[in-house]
Order: structure tokens, then C-alpha cells, then sequence
């Protein structure tokens, strides 16, 4: 039996992105498709975080370990 990963963000927000930068119509499977990329990208970022914060003796997340972590992952992409 085929185990399905529960996603966190809803596939509802995604189109309304898509669509408020203007796209007239959206397939469900890029909106899908989308969704798990941020999730991943939002994991990836969560562990950077995590690692940070344990790196300078937190239990804590900090919005700080946040953008250091976002720094880190994306050097060449400009956010």
C-alpha cells in the first residue's frame, strides 16, 4: 500500500498567488506542483534554521536563524 504525504500548505492560497500575479487560468497540477516545491524550499530553510539556533545554543527559531538560513540556501537567487 502506496503511503501519501500529507501536505501542510493548502493548494486554495497557491492559485490565488498564480492568479494575483496574472495568470488568467491555472491547472490543478501546477498549482500542485508549486505547493510542493514551497514546501520543500520551506523545509529546507526549517532545518537551516533549526541548525542555527542549535549552533548557538537555542531551543528557539528565531526570524533571524530564518533569514540567515534563507541567506545561506538561495546566495545566488536574489528574494
Amino acid at each position: 500500500m502506496k503511503r501519501v504525504r500529507e501536505r501542510e500548505i493548502p493548494l486554495a492560497p497557491i492559485d490565488r498567488i498564480l492568479h494575483k500575479v496574472g495568470a488568467e487560468r491555472v491547472s490543478d497540477e501546477a498549482i500542485r506542483a508549486l505547493r510542493d516545491l514551497l514546501e520543500r524550499i520551506a523545509e529546507e530553510i526549517a532545518k537551516e534554521a533549526l541548525e542555527a539556533a542549535k549552533h548557538a545554543g537555542r531551543k528557539t527559531v528565531t526570524k533571524e536563524d530564518i533569514e540567515f538560513a534563507t541567506k545561506r540556501l538561495f546566495r545566488v537567487i536574489q528574494l
